[in-house]
């Protein structure tokens, strides 16, 4: 155990159970509005395509997607309820790291609060996706490290377990585990590294980590190709360089960037924080890597936790000094606006006819994805209801977004074919399928590889909003002029 660390009260059980559960109540009571995201239809299917791992992540999330999908066919709230759950535990251990750093009671109830309230979680809770347990992966893992830096001894364990299960969902906690070694390298506290509990933790994530790992070296760590793609800006999430930074700033809140870079400042300076100095040097170092190797600004929000559990003990006692009631009426406003703010921006909240009215598409890219998959599906319909029955029909989306919406709203035209990550790999259609339906893909392309190519419907969400599917045209096509053994590895993209 290390000597000087401050020593923990108890914990807020009540205020922040309260907390967690208002999140997850306010995440189930959105989850049912618009629709699916894309990358929630392609994780239904790639469920249904069970590996250890696939081109453009490793496993968990995929197959949990499949596993709702059968505890709760066809829902949609179903498939968010792990989301939801994950997002609740986020806000719960966030408070019970701000006690592990010497917080009472208030200070915990402000850390989880801010974090309640922060538009990444907010946005992540949402959706199935790999950032949403990627955000719990790292605020677990955290929570275990602290303890582990102060305590010792088997929590290592813990704490490699967390992190060997959270690097099947997504590679991202390597770089906190490697920033915070590198850290405590740099400023201590040393002699916790020389115990055999770190390495035996290490061990048992590498153990958990390594079906995933050996998948991935056996089929040339396809995941190198996908981050230089998305560095490239091929994801609809991805920013320049000169973004990563100030999207820092609203990440949280704009109006709570005090208390986590205070936090950061605290971590870094105040002795009574020195067990957890690593924790500052890991954050410019990883945010340093991200911010060189283009990956996405979210990718840092692992941090958040621990920086606003190190801000919010300063903060609660600037509350309780001078003029109490006004500056208690601050935090609490900043709270409340910031759960206003996020809250309009990151869930559906606003109706889904009057969305293209408003500026929320332009700040949060996925709220536009989630739009006008039915329709999508309704038109592919219309334009196979226009085929003679006797053909054999097979649709080549340009995405695995519109290849997982023909999977989810058309069986009858499943499976959809598409070159776009783990969709290449499942094949290409049959030879017997002489017409093809093609949407998301360039004419001048079409006309080279099919001797018949004729436009036949264009994509409209109904709510005139412009999203990535908006106006799409759909093609018919016949007559393929080369065998799919050449043509397939020509359709092949990553990103």
């Amino acid at each position: 155990m290390i000597a000087g660390a401050p020593p923990r009260g108890g914990v807020a059980r009540g205020g922040l159970g309260a907390l967690a559960a208002g999140v997850a109540v306010l995440l189930l009571a959105t989850a049912g509005r618009y629709g699916y995201h894309r990358d929630e239809l392609y994780f239904l299917r790639a469920g249904r395509e069970p590996a250890f791992g696939y081109v453009d992540q490793p496993p968990f999330t995929p197959l949990l997607a499949r596993a709702m999908d059968v505890l709760a066919p066809g829902s949609l709230i179903g498939l968010r309820v792990p989301s939801a759950l994950a997002a609740a535990a986020v806000v719960l251990l966030t408070g019970l790291i701000a006690r592990e750093l010497g917080g009472g009671r208030g200070a915990q109830l402000l850390a989880a609060g801010s974090m309640a309230v922060s538009a990444v979680l907010l946005a992540v809770g949402h959706l199935l996706s790999t950032a949403t347990f990627d955000l719990l992966a790292w605020t677990a893992v955290t929570w275990l490290l602290v303890r582990a830096l102060r305590d010792g001894g088997g929590v290592w364990i813990a704490a490699g377990a967390v992190a060997g299960v959270g690097l099947q969902n997504k590679l991202l906690p390597l770089f906190l585990v490697a920033g915070v070694l590198a850290g405590v390298l740099a400023a201590g506290p040393r002699p916790a590294l020389r115990s055999w509990w770190p390495w035996l933790g290490a061990a048992v994530a590498v153990l958990l980590w390594a079906p995933n790992l050996l998948w991935q070296a056996a089929n040339g760590f396809p995941q190198l190709a996908l981050s230089a793609a998305i560095a490239g800006g091929s994801s609809g999430t991805s920013e320049p360089w000169y973004v990563f930074l100030p999207f820092q700033l609203v990440l949280v809140s704009p109006l709570l960037v005090p208390v986590w870079a205070l936090g950061w400042w605290r971590l870094a300076r105040d002795p009574v924080l020195r067990t957890w100095r690593a924790f500052a040097v890991a954050y410019v170092l990883v945010a340093a890597v991200f911010l060189v190797t283009g990956g996405k600004p979210y990718y840092l929000a692992g941090f958040f936790p621990v920086l606003l559990a190190a801000g919010a003990t300063p903060v609660v006692a600037w509350a309780q000094r001078g003029a109490r009631r006004v500056r208690a009426g601050v935090v609490a406003a900043a709270l409340v606006l910031s759960l206003a703010m996020s809250s309009v921006l990151m869930l559906p909240l606003v109706p889904q006819e009057e969305l293209a009215g408003t500026s929320v598409p332009d700040i949060h890219y996925d709220a536009g994805e989630t739009v006008g998959w039915p329709a999508f599906a309704a038109t592919l319909a219309a334009v196979r209801e226009r085929v003679p029955a006797g053909e054999r029909v097979a649709v080549l989306a340009g995405n695995y977004g519109e290849a997982g919406a023909v999977d989810r709203f058309l069986p009858a035209l499943a499976p959809a074919y598409s070159g776009h990550n783990a969709y290449w790999d499942w094949g290409p259609p049959p030879d017997d399928a002489t017409t093809l339906i093609v949407v998301g893909m360039r004419e001048e392309q079409l006309r080279r590889w099919f001797g018949q190519v004729r436009l036949s419907a264009r994509i409209d969400n109904g709510v005139g909003l412009d999203n990535d599917e908006q106006g799409s045209p759909v093609w018919l096509v016949r007559e393929r002029l080369l065998p799919w053994s050449q043509l397939w590895p020509r359709l092949r993209s990553l990103g």
